[in-house]
């Protein structure tokens, strides 16, 4: 089993849960209203005046490890094709849950 946080831009939030949907992925718990600002080269998400963007955030436990990678690299995808809009997913091996 894995657990993945994905980080995005507001702008991407129908995209990133048809994403989900697509993989048949139905359960994940979603934050809006996340502020912050990407490692490298990001622009700060803070609503603003000065920086009114926000961001969103999805946690979910995908139990099959390969439609989690699956996920992963359509994710990354997504974010190469607008690099500066801000996408980052994270995936953790989950090893006790109930």
């Amino acid at each position: 089993m894995k657990a993945l946080f994905i980080a995005y831009s507001q702008a991407y939030n129908e995209e990133i849960i048809r994403l989900l949907e697509h993989f048949d992925q139905k359960g994940y718990t979603r934050w809006t209203d996340v502020g912050g600002r990407g490692s490298n080269d990001g622009l700060p998400h803070m609503g603003n005046h000065a920086w009114p963007e926000m961001n969103h955030a999805v946690f979910t436990f995908v139990e099959d490890d390969e439609k989690a990678g699956k996920i992963l690299q359509a994710l990354k995808r997504t974010d190469e094709r607008s690099p500066k809009l801000g996408l980052r997913a994270f995936m953790w091996n989950v090893e006790n849950f109930y």
